[in-house]
């Protein structure tokens, strides 16, 4: 039978790994809520090798049958507490951000913040609305991240991705195939490698001002203030009012499940208030979610995604 350290082995004698590899890796320290159990194997690449590395590990899992979760900033998972089988492909390796003219180049695992940073020291407007935004680049265009009223599908010219076959190539964004915190990549096994974003020229002075606007109003509203994925839910217009305020309205500010609990000073906020497991984190959505569909009809749908092995 093949063990993982034979399956790793054998593809880092191909590739001359360098980079970053554990096994037992524990997920809490690679995700915002601080919790979750062990990643069999964890491997960061570094950036020279990464995309031929990760297509191999890629084509290599699906041939021997090897599970393989790609991690991009952590900003919006759950990893259960008996944590993830198989490897985790870490992309924080490949990372790095450049302007082509009105362009931003940008590679997957650059954190969403250096992306802006990098935008406004080029004088490119356009990312304003994601400063302040925990997670990775290749996240953000993976989830198509919104706030503000924007999403990153509005300033997304192109994603380059290794696609099911392995082969790397650019795929063109047509709005039609995003929507609300949707994107084509989330129905497909491929792996996002870098996003160019069409931004606009804007003094740079405007840019810092918007940006320090929207850390400002980030940090007023208490996402940094303990761990955390942000918003738990999804907002739905159909609900007439954001989620946040609906359950702020049925007076589920404070409910708590364990060492997690609903945020005291916004509904749509669910922390870590410092032991908490996965699996309170998890059963506070699904009370939060039951209530509120009991309460008014309305059905939730999570924004946090669950990783890893779970109980039913």
């Amino acid at each position: 039978m093949l063990t993982l350290q034979t399956f790793i082995e054998k593809i880092n004698s191909r590739t001359g790994f360098t980079g970053f590899l554990n096994y037992g890796e524990p997920m809490s320290r690679h995700t915002s809520f601080r919790v979750g159990g062990p990643a069999d194997l964890f491997i960061r690449p570094d950036g020279g090798i990464f995309p031929a590395y990760a297509a191999l590990l890629m084509e290599s899992a699906r041939n021997e049958g090897v599970p393989l979760f790609i991690l991009g900033g952590g900003a919006n998972i759950v990893v259960s507490d008996t944590g993830i089988r198989g490897v985790v492909l870490d992309t924080g390796g490949w990372h790095g951000a450049a302007a082509e003219g009105a362009e931003l180049l940008v590679r997957a695992g650059t954190p969403v913040d250096d992306a802006v940073e990098a935008a406004a020291a080029a004088g490119l407007g356009g990312l304003e609305f994601l400063a302040g935004m925990p997670g990775t680049a290749g996240g953000a265009v993976w989830m198509n991240a919104r706030c503000y009223e924007k999403s990153l599908s509005d300033v997304l010219a192109a994603t380059e991705i290794l696609d099911e076959s392995g082969a790397r190539l650019w795929v063109p964004a047509r709005p039609e195939d995003f929507g609300y915190k949707k994107s084509p990549f989330q129905n497909r096994r491929v792996l996002i490698l870098q996003a160019r974003l069409a931004l606009r020229k804007r003094p740079e002075t405007e840019i810092r001002r918007e940006m320090e606007e929207r850390r400002q109003d980030r940090e007023a509203r208490g996402h940094y203030r303990y761990p955390s994925a942000g918003s738990a839910f999804k907002n739905n217009r159909d609900f007439g009012k954001p989620t946040g305020k609906i359950i702020d309205e049925l007076g589920l500010r404070g409910l708590a499940c364990g060492g997690a609990q609903v945020a005291p000073w916004h509904g749509n906020i669910i922390i870590n208030t410092g032991n908490a497991s996965a699996s309170d984190i998890r059963a506070l959505v699904s009370e939060v979610a039951d209530r509120v569909k009991a309460l008014t009809g309305f059905i939730l749908e999570p924004e946090i995604l669950f990783a890893g092995e779970w109980d039913g």
